[in-house]
Parts: structure tokens; sequence; C-alpha cells
């Protein structure tokens, strides 16, 4: 039996964002571009009735699957492996260091309304330099809307509503990359746009060094505030000293009128350091 036909006997629910995967062809290339090995604990996040988690069970070492729906769970118990754990929680709600004392590679098939949220929970903020999740984690294979990869992977040469604080989190601590893309037919139930595996190899250091992180965060939320605003206004807009901006600008040759999402994580970084050296003087 097909996987499209095992698909149709599951009732899906549409509150859970349930699109299951049933081109085995993608599957398969998961796994090869995850290097999954008997070696590798893999962390599959909303495994639902298991058709990514009965080919991952053979590859891996261990597989531990999180799933929220109590129906999925029960078509889980029915994979006859030894090596597979089944964790019925909330991803979010769920404390990845505490799974294992190993590295995770983390594979997930996301409901997309709750992408960003995912993302966060697995890589903490951008100030949060210790996060224990992410410090457990050594690399993510992500299926996302393929809107939602661009903006992932995009740089600030992106189209303006691509490039914002989702990219800049996604690349801060990791080699983020589209593996491919993946159409609309590959699921079941269909969605009503095209998605794209991701991939998003953790680093041991963040993209910049920088001496206040905090300060980093508060720089960028404010720069991409509003995106019809150029980065002055937005900064002014959001507390900072309206004479400070103008002098740490045009100190960075930015002119006033560039918008936050015309700059590029390091002219972020640089802008950070300036302002902040600024307020100390």
């Amino acid at each position: 039996m097909s996987l499209y036909e095992r698909a149709k006997f599951f009732r899906t629910k549409k509150r859970l964002g349930q699109n299951f995967l049933i081109n085995s062809d993608v599957i398969t290339t998961i796994i090869n571009y995850a290097q999954i090995t008997k070696d590798d604990i893999v962390l599959e996040i909303g495994a639902g009735v298991g058709f990514v988690t009965e080919q991952l069970v053979k590859y891996a070492k261990k597989v531990i699957a999180v799933e929220l729906d109590e129906e999925a769970i029960k078509e889980l118990e029915k994979i006859d492996y030894g090596n597979l754990e089944i964790i019925h929680q909330d991803i979010l709600k769920t404390d990845i260091s505490a799974l294992c004392g190993e590295k995770i590679k983390v594979v997930a098939n996301i409901p997309y309304y709750i992408t960003a949220p995912i993302i966060s929970h697995l890589l903490g903020e951008i100030d949060d330099l210790e996060n224990k999740n992410r410090n457990s984690i050594s690399q993510i294979i992500l299926m996302v809307q393929e809107e939602v990869a661009r903006r992932m992977t995009a740089t600030e040469n992106s189209p303006s509503k691509q490039y914002g604080l989702l990219t800049i989190l996604a690349q801060f601590w990791t080699d983020c990359e589209i593996i491919e893309t993946v159409g609309r037919k590959s699921f079941y139930p269909a969605p009503k746009v095209n998605s794209a595996l991701v991939s998003l190899k953790i680093n041991a250091k963040p993209r910049l060094e920088l001496s206040d992180y905090h300060h980093f965060r508060r720089v960028l939320k404010a720069g991409f505030s509003q995106r019809r605003k150029n980065i002055k206004n937005c900064l002014v807009n959001n507390g900072f000293n309206k004479q400070t901006v103008k002098t740490v600008l045009e100190k960075l040759s930015i002119t006033e009128n560039t918008r936050g999402e015309a700059l590029s994580i390091e002219e972020f970084g640089e802008l950070s350091e300036e302002l902040k050296n600024a307020n100390q003087n």
C-alpha cells in the first residue's frame, strides 16, 4: 500500500496543521542529506503517523519521536523497532537538552503556523549565548513553507519582505541552506503552497563577536520594527537618542534614508557596537 493510500485512512486535523509527507524520494533525501548512521540519535518533531519515522529507525542508533496528536501516537506505536522512543508532548514544552546526553540531529515536518516559535525553541534567541537546546543539537533538517525557507536563507540583497528577524535568527548560529523545494503533491492532504527542505548546521560560535548581544538584539528589533521607515526613524522611535543615531550613521557611512532590510547582519553588528560605545562615552 502506498503512503498516499495509508494517509487517507487517518483523519487529519486542520487545527494541528497536519500535512503528512508521502513522497518516499523526499524522505530518502532527508536521510541521505543528514547522513544518518548508527552513531546518530535523531529527534523527530511532529512525527505524525510515522511515514518518516519508520525509515529513520532503520538508519539511526535511536529515534525520539515527539508528537502532540493522541491518535497519531497510536499509529507510531505500531512501528516495531526497539530504537524508537515516543514522547506524547508539545515540542515547545520539551527540554531537548534533557532527552539524552549526546548531540542530536533534528528532523522536523512542522506545522507552518508555528515555524518561527519552533526555530526559536531549537536555537534560542540571538542574545541567549548558552542555550541548552541549541548546545544539544548538531544539525536540523526542517520541512517548512517555501516562503519561510526563502526568509530563513535570505540576505540583505533579497526582496525586502524575505529578509528580516527570522533570517538573522536562523543564520546567527547556523549555516542555513535550502536543500530542495518540495511540491504540494508530496503531502496529504496537499497544502495550498509549496514547501522546502532546509538544513541548519549548528556552529559552535555565533556569527558575530560582539560586546553586548542583548543590545544587538534591541537594535535588530528596532531596525525591522517599521519596514516603511528608514533606519534612523526606526531607531529613534524605539528609544535611541536622535543625535547619537545621526552621528553613528554618519561614522558608518550609512545614509539616514537606508532601511533596515538593506543592512547586512555584519552592518547591524557594527551599528550596534557603535551605538553602544556612543552611549558609554
